[in-house]
């Protein structure tokens, strides 16, 4: 949960175009990249960094590149229309196509493209596996 946010309620919105910025892997040496829009809940990204950690178990370094700055509302059931908008459900990270989600440092290929399966199980848009570029 952020400690501020700038609007007090967050419309829906749409996700359209891909990402610009946060598209390259840029701290370790492997990353996962999303290949489609979607929003990713605090809980699913706490999920996948747990999955890392346990398999990288201190060797490697993971790094987390989104944050859930979203709110998402919803009203309870079995509630008439109107009455204002509902408490904040869950917080979401929103992703465009081509933002790199996490990331891993100090690790072989191998040992980078095993864990990042497991992660990627756990995750509800569709991802690939990037090197780092050098220039």
């Amino acid at each position: 949960m952020p400690k501020r946010v700038k609007h007090r309620k967050s419309q829906r919105g749409r996700i359209k175009g891909s990402a610009t910025r946060g598209n390259r892997v840029v701290f370790g040496d492997f990353g996962i990249q999303s290949l489609e829009p979607g929003w990713i809940k605090a809980t699913t990204i706490e999920a996948g960094r747990i999955a890392a950690q346990q398999y990288v178990r201190g060797e490697g370094k993971l790094y987390i590149r989104i944050f859930p700055d979203k709110s998402v509302t919803s009203t309870p059931l079995e509630t008439r229309m109107g009455k204002g908008k509902g408490e904040p459900d869950f917080w979401a990270a929103v992703v465009k196509p081509g933002t790199i989600l996490y990331e891993l440092g100090g690790v072989t290929e191998q040992q980078a493209k095993v864990c990042f399966a497991r992660l990627a199980s756990k995750l509800p848009v569709k991802v690939r596996f990037v090197e780092r570029r050098t220039f």
